[in-house]
């Protein structure tokens, strides 16, 4: 699978005008970082594919077509950009607590633990029944079989994943509800009229005149998720010019460098969806949006009246997006996921370590199922938009991390993968930035797919979550 060909695929699922390809230029190929899954591929493919809708959403105003291009190693730039990150030139606050990480058991099986929040730790420690710390937890998982681990903490709504095979995870019946999707859906799931691109009025986020003509000005989205998936899409929609505002609950955990990260170009409000005040303030915000991002477990927000055809009715025309980790039917359709989780249990840390010979699991050298989704999903976003300003119509878009890691392995492998190098951050200096904000000079990486007439840009700093009022601008 080349670069080009997997876009192709992108583009072509979506439903999208094949004379746009003919506005692509990408250079690069596999490997680039040491793996022996063709990332940069994947890499390419998603921030190509986001450029180029928001290329043909500003067409769609202006009556030009642009070129866009992407090179490889700054699209698997953008998918490393929380390892880039540098706060006033020395390294972000922990991204990881010590506890995560894989280990053996009784039965000579691997598990993954993920105990990045406390709570989740909290759980952990409980279910074993031991002591904060490595050696601890180590000594108590060496006392249960992988299965039955798995099991206990998947019940207890714990973060975890036994270490498969591929064929142990096909002959599951969750990968064979990934099997009968495609790629991801979109979705007419009510009638509205149609709504053409903003031409003037509602600017972007900063107000600023002078960048009014970006492709998404005048786009609103509301962005309810955390980590990287779903915030690397809304950051997508950010740096093509969208109003993005991040709604988080005031008791939901979150990780300092990721809200650094993924939080430049949105603003961020605070709001309880426990309450009815909560509640009541986001839906309406939600009738003066365009797009409506979450990425909570399936049906997890359709509990509190902000379901898909909650928010139709609330908001005809509305652009519902949903990321989730093992996709929105199953059974683990409920089961708490992150990427790599997503790479424990589908293979393709078995295969890594296959390939490199050692004992223990092996990740992807970068979360890319976490930002091929997230691409993915701002994609799918534009396209609904502009199906809404041709047809009309109220649109749901559906991505998950098993989906995009089934596309992955669906590639082929690369025999000698793992004896590419591994960029350093100087490698990469013509990749990032820096930006002052009120966590200091941030360094970060900067948008890689490169626009001929609209580039890309953050026009907003990362702020604290909750820095900012609930409402429109």
């Amino acid at each position: 699978m080349t670069p080009e060909l997997a876009l192709k695929h992108i583009w072509t699922l979506a439903g999208c005008d094949p004379v746009a390809l003919h506005s692509v230029a990408l250079s690069g190929a596999d490997p680039e970082l040491p793996s022996v899954y063709r990332v940069g591929t994947l890499a390419s493919a998603t921030v190509a594919a986001t450029g180029l809708a928001a290329a043909e959403y500003w067409r769609l105003r202006s009556g030009r077509r642009q070129q866009v291009s992407v090179q490889m190693r700054r699209a698997l730039a953008a998918f490393r950009s929380e390892r880039y990150l540098r706060i006033d030139g020395g390294p972000p606050p922990a991204l990881r607590d010590p506890v995560t990480g894989f280990y053996e058991t009784r039965d000579g099986r691997w598990i993954q633990l993920h105990t990045n929040f406390p709570h989740h730790l909290q759980g952990v420690l409980e279910l074993l029944g031991c002591d904060n710390g490595r050696a601890a937890v180590a000594a108590a998982i060496r006392g249960w079989d992988g299965a039955a681990l798995d099991s206990a903490l998947a019940d207890a709504g714990l973060c975890a994943a036994l270490i498969r095979t591929p064929d142990e995870w096909a002959a599951l019946e969750q990968a064979r509800a990934i099997a009968g999707l495609s790629l991801f859906e979109i979705e007419r799931i009510g009638d509205a009229a149609p709504e053409p691109p903003c031409v003037a009025g509602r600017h972007a986020a900063t107000g600023s005149a002078s960048i009014v003509d970006r492709p998404l000005a005048g786009v609103r989205v509301l962005d309810l998720s955390r980590i990287i998936a779903g915030p690397v899409a809304g950051r997508a929609l950010a740096h093509h010019g969208a109003d993005v505002l991040m709604i988080n609950g005031p008791h939901l955990p979150n990780i300092a460098p990721l809200v650094i990260d993924n939080g430049r170009g949105k603003r961020s409000a605070l709001l309880d969806l426990r309450d009815a005040a909560g509640r009541d303030t986001l839906r309406t915000l939600a009738r003066d949006a365009d797009v409506f991002l979450q990425a909570y477990r399936p049906g997890a927000l359709a509990a509190r009246g902000f379901g898909p055809g909650d928010l139709a009715r609330v908001r005809p025309g509305i652009v519902y997006v949903s990321v989730c980790a093992y996709g929105h039917s199953g059974p683990w359709a409920q089961r708490r996921g992150f990427d790599s989780l997503v790479q424990s249990a589908s293979g393709i840390a078995w295969h890594e370590r296959a390939a490199a010979g050692g004992e223990e699991p092996r990740h992807l050298p970068c979360q890319a199922l976490d930002h091929a989704s997230g691409y993915l999903a701002a994609f799918g976003a534009m396209v609904a938009l502009a199906r809404r300003a041709r047809e009309g119509g109220s649109w749901h878009v559906k991505v998950s991390l098993a989906q995009t890691g089934r596309w992955l392995q669906s590639f082929g492998l690369l025999e000698n993968g793992q004896q590419a190098a591994d960029p350093s951050l100087d490698e990469v200096r013509d990749c990032v930035a820096s930006v002052q904000s009120e966590f200091g000079s941030v360094l970060a990486v900067q948008p890689a797919e490169q626009l001929e007439l609209t580039p890309a840009f953050y026009a907003l700093p990362p702020v604290r979550v909750g820095a900012h009022d609930a409402k429109w601008l």
